[in-house]
């Protein structure tokens, strides 16, 4: 993500759910014009994210892993606040699905973990 005047960002996935619509079929995304991503996911291993450094983009919501655990953190004026759930996913524990997800790729594997976990949200209620 590149803004003219700003450093670029590099965020581990980006997703658009409010405005999947207005980025649909697009080859390039251009941030000048086109809405932010509703949902950006950090995972820092080697790395520091500063959550301030996504202000010039309007993220609506943040989610960042580090030091094993999950952050969530949501646009809100003009800063963002660290929150305990996620707007996009309010009926979802998404603190402990990370949690047992994670478990269970350091048990088993990782596809094991994703198995699981699309078992649990084809079984749960949107």
């Amino acid at each position: 993500m590149e803004l003219p005047e700003e450093s670029g960002i590099e965020p581990d996935y980006c997703f658009y759910i409010d405005n999947w619509q207005a980025i649909s079929g697009k080859n390039r995304i251009i941030w000048t014009v086109d809405p932010p991503p509703d949902l950006v996911l950090e995972i820092d291993v080697t790395s520091y994210t500063d959550i301030n450094d996504y202000l010039p983009y309007q993220v609506p919501e943040i989610w960042l892993y580090k030091q094993k655990q999950l952050l969530i953190y949501q646009l809100q004026q003009n800063s963002y606040l660290l929150q305990s759930y996620s707007h996009y996913f309010p009926n979802f524990d998404i603190h402990e699905i990370v949690e047992q997800s994670l478990q269970t790729a350091y048990n088993r594997n990782t596809s094991a973990a994703i198995r699981e976990l699309r078992k649990f949200l084809n079984s749960a209620e949107m």
